[in-house]
């Protein structure tokens, strides 16, 4: 089956077997009540899992943030850790890539009508979908991507992975109308994170990471480059990043499960540093290739 728009991407996007409650079955053939609260509210809870060789990438760690957030929510996890590894890895070995991104949401499900209080009795939605994982190209991490800066105007519990991504969406958009790649994220001065990926800054030889709060996602590709750093000795901190440091950083990177680790080497029209990827960036790259060769693809 080919997606409305005739795209072939999106043609091998639709064709691939999805879970949704129980069923393996085409994407295509997917159905979910309109009175879904996560269609109605967002009202659920997602993950995005990177697949790299046909294994799950520090999938259980994705888990603990999806039953944090679920919990946060007051939202019954529907299933237990090892269930949950089952669906994932039966999602990944159903689909024909090797690299993929599994998609999953965890909604509170349909209730009788639409009401902004919680059913009496929860049936979560539970539904995974899989694409082939394209990481950035070759050219894109040779030349950087271009950012601009926003004001974080997103709700204060940023650090739950929710379904209700508009103010997310938005803020993206603002990248993607001025040709850029990310949009960074400033509140009261200080960085914040992207509008869908974590950033990194290096100063004067020094990696800085803003801390994990309610204002940011805790990201699982953040938590890997800090562990990098400091298993490959390289200078870094983790702290409030001013406004001030994030405009005369001598680099700037994104960071998320997808993108992996992308040098951003203009911010608003502006040179970062000397307008090309730099070496802490380069250096960081290899580190966790290497990594994801030697843990993931058992060289």
């Amino acid at each position: 089956m080919r997606c409305a728009c005739g795209s072939r991407a999106c043609e091998g996007f639709v064709s691939s077997i999805c879970y949704l409650d129980g069923e393996f079955l085409p994407l295509a053939e997917a159905r979910v009540s309109p009175l879904d609260r996560g269609f109605l509210f967002g009202d659920g809870a997602y993950e995005v899992i990177p697949v790299y060789s046909g294994r799950p990438f520090r999938l259980d760690e994705h888990l603990v943030r999806l039953g944090n957030t679920l919990a946060a929510l007051k939202l019954p996890d529907p299933h237990a850790f090892d269930e949950w590894r089952r669906i994932v890895r039966e999602v990944a070995t159903r689909n024909p890539w090797s690299d993929q991104s599994i998609y999953l949401q965890v909604s509170r499900g349909p209730d009788e009508t639409r009401n902004h209080a919680f059913p009496k009795v929860t049936r979560p939605t539970v539904f995974l979908m899989s694409e082939e994982l394209l990481t950035p190209s070759a050219a894109q991490r040779a030349e950087g991507v271009g950012a601009i800066s926003a004001a974080d105007f997103r709700w204060l519990r940023c650090d739950l992975k929710t379904v209700s991504l508009l103010a997310n969406c938005l803020l993206k958009q603002k990248a993607v109308e001025a040709g850029c790649m990310e949009t960074i994220l400033l509140r009261d001065g200080f960085l914040t994170e992207g509008a869908s990926s974590s950033i990194f800054i290096v100063r004067n030889g020094m990696l800085l990471a803003p801390p994990k709060s309610h204002l940011m996602l805790p990201g699982i590709t953040y938590d890997v480059i800090l562990e990098l750093a400091q298993e490959h000795a390289m200078p870094h901190e983790v702290r409030e990043i001013l406004e001030d440091e994030l405009r005369s950083a001598d680099e700037i990177w994104m960071s998320s499960s997808t993108k992996e680790i992308l040098p951003i080497t203009r911010l608003d029209d502006r040179p970062v540093g000397d307008g090309r990827p730099g070496p802490f960036a380069q250096r960081m790259y290899a580190c966790y290739q290497d990594f994801k060769n030697t843990v993931m693809r058992g060289e």
